[in-house]
């Protein structure tokens, strides 16, 4: 998708990468001086091991199933005509503090210890209460320019915790001014009854991806796709999910996302559970890799993979699949890395070998998790302090998302939501 104003905005791109390269954020001390004798040294997970056997690969196949038109435009045709992100930017009324306004508690249980985040923000409590971080796109991942239309934008993704659990909302947070982050939300939901009607995705999110006019939400056994052109205003403000009586309510959100498809994990064998997924635009085709959750300090081996999208200009956003609707896994990899939460994939120069980034959490004896770059010849570790410790990166794992416009890369951990450049990973491991 091309949008209006791109040679101004790639001005202001360069603009903004010669600002980055002058600058970083003023942290106290509490968020970077976590002692290197507290981190452990955790184990090294070694080389990638290809997986290239068709019985390897068959169990990470996606079977597409999209929502009928028809089911979208009923839905559309009751609840008024669709608004589009731009309407939730304008209404977005939350703001998040600056990381110098964040607690020293906050910055060192959330923070890298190295390299240090170069922008940091801190969530508020009262829009966040009960509700638990765990995913995270943005417009760098939509289009390569970093802009939807004429906004830049973030997307959190974030799960009802507590007692009242089944619920998950996106969180759209408007970053033309990195000095003053505002967001407003909608709630994520699927169409039922020929449109007639819609229900909450009842699903931890841990993984998103904004491509084209696309989000792409990890669920436990595939995603879900919503269109972004889709956002729809609810007009009742109450907790119930769906029609009612006097109109459509999302569980007092003022706007609701519904799904227009989904993809399962549907082939034979040992079929993963989905973790974090990011966008690659260092292949031919752009593609979505995705890594495999297990729990921290395992000893089972996890698998790092990945899908191309399709090129059909008729299927933006979509993943590239066969007549039968199956979209294979095009590149696929064992790893002894557990407890991974965030994954990103680069090519190298020359194409022919990617270099897999994977954030794995804390564990059981660890205070802070651990960033690794892991490819078919070996594993690398972020380190710091005097013992040159990998256990450098924040205390609850977050997402990986890379913003190519600027080459940052984005995360967010607990209440935080932070970013540092791509380059100063490549300077801390060891």
């Amino acid at each position: 998708m091309k949008h209006r104003g791109r040679h101004r905005r790639r001005r202001q791109g360069r603009a903004l990468r010669a600002f980055l390269a002058g600058t970083a954020l003023a942290l106290t001390a509490a968020a970077t001086m976590i002692s290197a004798s507290q981190a452990t040294v955790g184990d090294n997970p070694g080389a990638l091991t290809p997986l290239t056997r068709a019985a390897q690969t068959r169990p990470l196949t996606l079977q597409e199933q999209l929502v009928p038109q028809a089911s979208l435009d009923e839905l559309a045709a009751r609840m008024g005509k669709p608004v589009g992100v731009h309407a939730v930017l304008e209404s977005a009324d939350r703001a998040l503090r600056g990381g110098s306004d964040c607690t020293a508690g906050e910055r060192a249980a959330a923070l890298p210890v190295a390299p240090a985040a170069t922008r940091a923000y801190c969530w508020d409590r009262a829009g966040t209460r009960a509700w638990r971080a765990g995913a995270l796109t943005t417009s760098g991942d939509a289009d390569d320019d970093g802009w939807w239309n004429d906004s830049r934008v973030i997307l959190s993704g974030w799960s009802r915790a507590g007692a009242d659990r089944g619920l998950a909302r996106v969180a759209f947070v408007d970053a033309g001014d990195m000095g003053r982050l505002r967001y407003a939300s909608a709630l994520l939901v699927i169409p039922v009854d020929g449109g007639r009607d819609y229900r909450a995705l009842a699903s931890d999110l841990s993984g998103m991806v904004w491509y084209q006019d696309k989000l792409l939400v990890t669920t436990g056994d595939g995603l879900y796709v919503y269109d972004m052109h889709r956002v729809q205003r609810t007009t009742v403000t109450s907790a119930a999910v769906g029609r009612v009586k006097a109109g459509w309510s999302g569980a007092g959100q003022r706007f609701v996302l519904p799904a227009v498809g989904s993809y399962r994990l549907s082939g034979p064998g040992a079929v993963p559970r989905l973790g974090a997924v990011s966008l690659d635009r260092s292949t031919a085709p752009d593609s979505l890799v995705a890594s495999e959750r297990t729990a921290p300090g395992s000893e089972r081996e996890a698998r790092l993979w990945r899908y191309d999208f399709s090129a059909d200009p008729a299927r933006a956003g979509l993943l590239d699949t066969d007549a039968t609707g199956a979209a294979p896994a095009v590149e696929a990899y064992a790893t002894k890395a557990s407890g991974v939460e965030g994954v990103l994939a680069r090519r190298g120069p020359g194409g022919d070998r990617s270099d897999w980034y994977v954030g794995r959490a804390p564990g059981s004896t660890d205070r802070q998790g651990s960033l690794w770059r892991q490819d078919t010849e070996g594993a690398e570790a972020t380190r710091c302090g005097s013992q040159d410790a990998p256990r450098c990166w924040g205390g609850k794992v977050g997402p990986l998302s890379y913003w190519e416009e600027t080459g940052e890369v984005w995360s967010q951990s607990g209440r935080m939501l932070y970013a540092l450049p791509l380059a100063s990973i490549g300077e801390a491991l060891g």
